[in-house]
């Protein structure tokens, strides 16, 4: 059984808070960014991805942040609502802010890239009085994303929202979500991380997303389990340390390491994989299921998200995550 424990009295199982803002991906797959003529539209930012791959399986999730007041900030709020997940915290910005854009390269499976457009964007200006103590009060899991992190007042918003979480017994996930584009300097970065991270449960990143926190640490190794250790000498429970194709490890605080199984995909780009895989990962751990299936249940989540066109689109159901499982193992005793 995992060790994390998720309270009962809640009317939600999960909030995300963060990111909003729109994926346009390539519709001209294996071609470079300059010669791609047509994108589709997606709702994308790593937290809504989560959120929306949480509702898919069956949960009942809310979200906190800020849209822009435009038609990409009603696609947004409409699209959310009509994947069931409650809007009665996402805002909407009355500065003149806009939404973020990710326009996506898929030059071949394994050479993906993301031009990103940032600049005043709405996401970033919730502020510390518009998170809903309510909202928050009310979930099992509250999960925050690195990017929010980045810039005032949003940075101020998150902190807040881990106070209203420690205040009320939830359970908290950080999704490190590193985009340096967005950040000052690496050691503005860390800064931030670390002072999130001592707060959170359950940390899920790559090894060079805890690298870049190790920045002011003498002498850092680069050693997973050195790494994972620091953290539960705060509140972390598990560690999760992505290694891309060389899949993943998590660490307890018992003392215990799990290796997540691996599935093969036909992968037609990677982004979204990392988004897929936590929603997966923290289900199974709000199922209570042991560590080990959680990570398997998120790796095959994964494998269905990065044979897709899209991300957000692409987030399976249970049933669908069920039958991918068992067809895999079903090939791999043929």
């Amino acid at each position: 059984m995992s060790s994390i424990r998720f309270p009962d009295d809640k009317t939600l199982d999960f909030v995300a808070v963060g990111r909003l803002c729109i994926d346009l991906n390539a519709n001209e797959i294996n071609r470079p960014m300059e010669d791609t003529v047509t994108f589709t539209k997606y709702v994308g930012g790593s937290p809504a991805n989560i959120c929306i791959g949480m509702a898919r399986l069956g949960l009942k999730t809310g979200f906190i942040g800020k849209v822009a007041n435009d038609q990409m900030g009603r696609f947004i709020v409409r699209y959310l609502e009509q994947n069931g997940i409650d809007t009665g915290n996402v805002v909407t910005d009355h500065t003149g802010a806009v939404t973020g854009l990710a326009f996506t390269e898929i030059k071949s499976p394994a050479d993906c890239s993301i031009l990103m457009y940032r600049d005043n964007v709405a996401d970033l200006l919730l502020t510390a009085g518009e998170v809903r103590e309510d909202v928050v009060a009310g979930a099992k899991l509250l999960l925050i994303s690195g990017t929010a992190l980045a810039k005032s007042p949003s940075r101020e918003a998150v902190f807040q929202s881990l106070e209203y979480a420690r205040r009320h017994g939830a359970v908290i996930a950080f999704d490190l979500d590193y985009r340096p584009y967005t950040w000052t300097s690496e050691e503005e970065t860390a800064a931030y991380y670390n002072l999130a991270a001592e707060k959170c449960d359950i940390i899920i990143g790559t090894r060079e997303e805890f690298d870049m926190m190790e920045r002011f640490e003498a002498g850092p190794g680069h050693d997973d389990n050195v790494t994972a250790s620091k953290w539960f000498d705060y509140r972390a429970q598990i560690v999760i340390i992505k290694h891309g194709k060389d899949g993943s490890i998590a660490y307890a605080k018992d003392g215990s390491s799990h290796r997540a199984k691996s599935f093969k995909a036909n992968v037609v780009k990677t982004f979204g994989a990392g988004d897929s895989y936590a929603a997966g990962f923290l289900y199974g751990l709000m199922q209570q299921w042991p560590i080990a299936k959680s990570m398997e249940y998120g790796s095959a989540a994964a494998a269905i998200v990065v044979s897709s066109h899209s991300c957000s689109d692409a987030m399976p159901t249970a049933g669908q995550v069920n039958d991918f499982i068992r067809m895999s193992n079903a090939a791999s005793l043929n």
